[in-house]
């Protein structure tokens, strides 16, 4: 137990440098499209890993911001730690939503969505390193630039990694109170074609097959898969189609999201997307897409690993709940791979995406200690 107090006191006398971390980084705006944006954060990020003993790997890309990957300590085992340095905001969200700290809260576009994970990641590093038993495994740290918009990139990145380590732990912000997540919905979007068959919509319509029409039908269909009660939401999002209000449109499209529980689920799913036909023989259907991200489904790995985590909390005097969500993050493609994975260990805060983003300063050095104290129970 004295360990990981030793590792919390650690983690608190070094909170202003874990601010001081934090406020370099959201200031340094890095929307996901805007490369040369975000590789001048990935730079000083760079500097700053390298400053605490890591030994950072750029990850180049062309037309993305370049990866970064850092590794800390040494040994034939590893753990991954996880998460973005991209955001959603463009540049200039700064001038609009300035990093102010007021209320016991540090306020700025991209500090609970996750750079104040980053952080936290960064400090528990130094704690190991500085406070805590002599390493006799890897620490890796991985942070990509694409995670906002699907994490093209950066997929087989990931992959590699989590094949090597022992677990992943994900650094994005936690749920409401600083829960952790042991679950995940697999994410995907499916695009219907239908083709239909174009004529006058005054002289001669039954010459027509209306494309419009039978997607229609295909809504109704799509719509029917949804089961909220196994969790599985499956929601036409754009609807396309017509060329001229006098013409049986020959062409229209729609976008279907899907999120699902389980992998048995996104089989089933996907099975019905493909399997779709025509009401109207003169038309065709086609579907297009599928799961992007796979599910992070709670196996007894992920619940082992939870348990573990919760045990430091409460030696740490706290308490650490578990819930899941709708939304995916990279420890999906993980937690696929059979790796041990637990998700949202990063800051305790709220909005996401939103003006009001923020995270709570008073349990910011805490989360780095408990990211700490697991580690040295995974190993």
């Amino acid at each position: 137990m004295s360990q990981i107090i030793d590792l919390r006191d650690f983690c608190r006398a070094n909170r202003e440098w874990l601010l001081e971390t934090i406020d370099t980084l959201v200031g340094l705006e890095s929307p996901t499209t805007d490369k040369a944006a975000v590789d001048r954060c990935g730079s000083v990020l760079a500097e700053r890993l390298t400053a605490i003993g890591g030994r950072v790997t750029r990850l180049t890309r062309p037309d993305r911001g370049d990866h970064l990957l850092a590794e800390f300590g040494c040994g034939a085992s590893q753990i991954l730690l996880l998460g973005h340095f991209d955001t959603v905001w463009p540049v200039g969200q700064l001038d609009r939503m300035p990093l102010t700290r007021s209320g016991g809260r540090l306020h700025g576009p991209g500090v609970f969505d996750m750079k104040a994970g980053i952080a936290i990641a960064m400090l528990a590093a130094r704690a190991l390193l500085e406070a805590g038993p002599k390493l006799d495994h890897r620490i890796v740290m991985l942070w990509t630039t694409d995670e906002e918009i699907g994490s093209e990139s950066s997929r087989a990145a990931i992959e590699d990694e989590a094949r090597r380590s022992r677990a992943v732990l994900v650094l994005e912000p936690s749920l409401p109170g600083g829960a952790v997540k042991t679950s995940r919905k697999g994410c995907g979007s499916y695009q219907l074609t239908v083709r239909g068959v174009a004529a006058h919509a005054g002289i001669e319509p039954q010459k027509g097959a209306s494309a419009v029409q039978e997607l229609a039908h295909q809504i109704l269909r799509v719509n029917a898969l949804q089961d909220l009660a196994r969790g599985i939401s499956v929601n036409v999002v754009q609807v396309s189609g017509g060329l001229r209000s006098n013409v049986i449109p020959d062409e229209a499209r729609a976008t279907v999201d899907v999120r699902v529980p389980t992998a048995a689920a996104a089989a089933g799913i996907d099975a019905a997307f493909r399997g779709l036909r025509p009401v109207d023989e003169r038309t065709t259907v086609e579907a297009a897409g599928g799961i992007d991200r796979p599910p992070l489904e709670r196996t007894h790995l992920v619940q082992r690993l939870y348990e573990q985590a919760r045990d430091v909390a409460r030696e740490l005097g706290q308490e650490l709940a578990e819930g899941g969500t709708g939304g995916g993050s990279d420890g999906n493609f993980t937690a696929a791979l059979g790796i041990p994975t637990l998700d949202w260990l990063g800051a305790i805060g709220d909005g996401a995406h939103a003006l009001h983003e923020h995270v709570d300063l008073e349990t910011l050095p805490d989360r780095a200690a408990l990211v700490a104290g697991l580690i040295t129970r995974i190993t």
